[in-house]
């Protein structure tokens, strides 16, 4: 990590009060949560079903049972905690300089942190609903549930989080839309670039300080104003 690279990104900061973070799975891997893409993330690990055909809308429906199996064993890490990125943003947003987290995580670690504006273009393991009645509820009911959940009403209990073969919530993309369009700054981090739609919503963002922090190479790269190849939290705590 270059010193006049940091010292950049610190004064950017310092002089803007409209930026806007667009955030993958990398941003909870230091909070112990393992991302897919990587060589020991989720989808490098042997399962009965790849794990694309696993959080697929048609596996829920055909394979429930197994479907959670594997939900609650990888997608539930409710125990995760906020690690320096998730706390030097949401401290950035208390400071009246960060207007909105966009992310691809499911996890809530954001708000844990205190971050209030969060765009979850995949949806959270915090929201379940019942898919007759409509009731919601909390991740702990579907993680302490033996078998299927099934509501109080009989109905079958589908977690708020968006599926292969599932579309994005129409608000959260435009609002995220929005908000990446109007920044000043757009600090991109832990995320290859490479689940559309998601990773198509930078193109959105028309300044002139991109600013991507990832461990390996995007398509984006070329973009970018600056880049670090160092974790998330590092560079963020060296700069708030």
């Amino acid at each position: 990590m270059k010193t006049s690279e940091i010292a950049t990104l610190k004064t950017w900061i310092t002089e803007s009060d409209n930026i806007v973070f667009f955030g993958g799975a990398g941003v909870s891997t230091e909070s112990g949560i393992p991302d897919f893409r990587s060589v020991d993330g989720l989808y490098h690990q042997k399962f009965d079903y790849p794990p694309e055909t696993i959080l697929s809308h048609s596996f829920f429906y055909s394979h429930t049972e197994e479907f959670y199996r594997f939900y609650r064993e990888k997608m539930l890490p409710l125990e995760a905690k906020p690690n320096a990125a998730h706390l030097a943003l949401a401290k950035l947003e208390q400071e009246g300089k960060l207007k909105a987290i966009v992310t691809q995580n499911i996890d809530g670690l954001h708000q844990k942190a205190g971050s209030k504006c969060v765009y979850e273009l995949h949806g959270s393991v915090y929201r379940n609903r019942c898919q007759r009645c409509g009731k919601q509820y909390p991740p702990e009911f579907i993680r302490d549930f033996r078998g299927i959940p099934h509501c109080d009403c009989g109905g079958l209990i589908k977690p708020e989080v968006v599926l292969y073969e599932e579309g994005l919530d129409e608000a959260c993309i435009d609002g995220a839309i929005r908000a990446i369009s109007r920044a000043d700054i757009l600090i991109v981090g832990g995320t290859s670039l490479t689940v559309y739609p998601a990773a198509g919503l930078i193109r959105y963002y028309g300044g002139n300080k991109l600013v991507l922090i990832n461990r390996d190479e995007t398509q984006y790269d070329s973009y970018a104003n600056l880049i670090f190849r160092d974790p998330i939290g590092t560079v963020l705590s060296q700069v708030v």
